[in-house]
């Protein structure tokens, strides 16, 4: 039934290649992606969107540039994943650092809830694999990375590395971001009296902002957290700290401004990072998931109707762990849901920002989440191939 979906399935590279472009090529289409996010992003915001505008004006900048490179260049680039790390750097930083004065304590005491509603989506989305795997009589493994909500790069990364569907896995995925990204801030303000607030972590919708907190001292310390960020995000990644780029910069932020009051000389300073730094990074966040959807399409008609079933089945689940966490938790039904979103973390995280809403606890819930995926994965991973095997035995 499906013969190109399991024709699609023996070609994992069928996306294209990136290797005649120089480093300075791949700069130069970065560079004018930027340059294109800024106006985009202006005008998003005045739909009063609040930070979420900046990801949406990369995601069309990352689109247009990507399929004018095409044409120039007579190749299709791959997504670029230094862009989505040194993104996800800033928005860490930008996050933590907007979050220094968070009650952390009293939330890491919900810690089961956070865990059990992981285990939820986790048992969910492999649910979920299985019956899209039946229907679309692809492999076990390339279903379970394509339907799991773990992250675009890393679930592609994934398939890649296993010789599966890393343009099968990656559609699916980016599918989930972009439904997420989309329909979560948009729900939040039609069904509530919260504003989306630009002014917290966020850059306000005029171009004086740009340069705000740009002081000397405000200067000389932005050039340390950011050369301590480098050194973070190394150690972590040598450590296979899940979303290491993310995680690290998060918890570096958190921990700055204490630092800093600690040190005799620099007592009494208050350190604000350069709203800048969190719009470059949301353009960046935007960029790479445009990007996925600028690449060639190789997939029927059928194939991305699949995808989009296996979406919704993945939003309704996490709509039922919404509800569970209303029954086990006082929060209301804005921090499940932002808690419970199966979307990218910095991104859910950010909507929170923007609504200045729980932030700590959708913080907590997500990073749980992300460091229970990535844990477990091997153990998925082993697993499903297993399954593989049996499935594909003769009788």
């Amino acid at each position: 039934m499906n013969q190109n979906i399991k024709l699609a399935d023996t070609h994992p590279q069928a996306d294209g290649s990136d290797e005649n472009l120089s480093i300075g090529k791949k700069l130069f289409i970065l560079i004018w992606q930027i340059l294109l996010a800024i106006p985009l992003g202006l005008l998003f915001s005045w739909f009063n969107l609040g930070g979420m505008a900046w990801i949406f004006g990369g995601m069309v900048a990352g689109v247009v540039v990507l399929q004018t490179s095409r044409i120039i260049y007579n190749v299709s680039p791959s997504p670029n994943r230094n862009a989505r790390h040194i993104g996800l750097m800033f928005v860490g930083l930008s996050i933590g650092c907007s979050m220094t004065q968070g009650n952390f304590v009293r939330v890491a005491a919900g810690f089961p809830v956070f865990l059990f509603l992981t285990m939820f989506l986790l048992v969910s989305g492999s649910i979920i694999g299985y019956f899209y795997s039946r229907f679309t009589e692809t492999n076990l493994l390339t279903s379970m990375l394509a339907t799991v909500p773990g992250g675009v790069g890393v679930m592609a990364a994934i398939a890649a590395d296993y010789d599966k569907n890393v343009t099968l896995v990656a559609l699916v995925q980016v599918i989930r971001v972009t439904s997420v990204v989309i329909l979560i801030p948009l729900v939040a303000r039609i069904s509530t009296d919260y504003g989306m607030n630009p002014n917290i972590g966020m850059i306000q919708p005029g171009l004086g902002s740009l340069t705000d907190n740009f002081s000397i001292s405000n200067l000389v310390l932005l050039t340390v957290i950011i050369l301590l960020s480098i050194v973070a995000v190394y150690i972590a990644v040598l450590l296979k700290v899940p979303a290491a780029h993310f995680f690290a910069t998060l918890m570096l932020g958190l921990i700055f401004q204490p630092l800093i009051n600690h040190l005799p000389t620099l007592a009494g300073v208050e350190f604000q990072i350069p709203s800048g730094i969190g719009l470059l990074g949301q353009m960046l966040l935007g960029i790479t998931i445009g990007e996925y959807w600028g690449k060639k399409p190789t997939f029927t008609k059928r194939t991305v109707a699949y995808a989009l079933i296996s979406t919704t089945m993945t939003l309704l689940a996490g709509a039922i762990a919404s509800l569970m966490a209303m029954q086990l938790t006082n929060w209301d039904w804005l921090t499940c849901m932002l808690v419970t979103a199966p979307g990218g973390a910095a991104e859910m995280i950010l909507v929170a920002l923007t609504l200045n809403h729980d932030v700590e606890v959708v913080t907590i819930g997500h990073l749980v989440r992300l460091i229970a995926i990535n844990s477990s994965l091997p153990i998925w991973v082993f697993l499903f191939r297993r399954l593989d095997t049996q499935v594909s035995e003769p009788v």
